[in-house]
């Protein structure tokens, strides 16, 4: 399994957490908002990880937005399920297929 799609899983489990409805709202406020920052570096660390190894970075890209708006009450739980929806399905779906040049012999 790559990198990137192992954090993708845990970065998608992370914001689930998160976006339970009033148990991820504790967690937040509880905490002091400190959460939504480690989702921040935890987004961040992904969305290297990914464009390193060539992965799709739509997802860390919109938990990084998700982290910084997610002290808005309904719209941070809102936001916290859907980029859980969007990282953990880039984690999960197969990389797509090598494209061949012109000069590469195909299988």
């Amino acid at each position: 399994m790559q990198r990137y799609r192992l954090m993708k899983l845990i970065s998608g489990i992370y914001e689930a957490l998160l976006g339970i409805p009033i148990l991820g709202g504790l967690i937040v406020v509880g905490f002091l908002y400190t959460p939504l920052f480690v989702g921040l570096i935890l987004h961040v660390i992904t969305l290297a990880i990914a464009r390193k190894e060539g992965g799709p970075t739509a997802g860390s890209l919109f938990g990084i937005v998700t982290s910084c708006i997610a002290w808005i009450p309904f719209v941070g739980m809102i936001m916290h399920i859907i980029s859980a929806f969007v990282l953990i399905f880039e984690g999960v779906k197969e990389k797509p297929m090598k494209t061949y040049s012109s000069f590469e012999r195909q299988p």
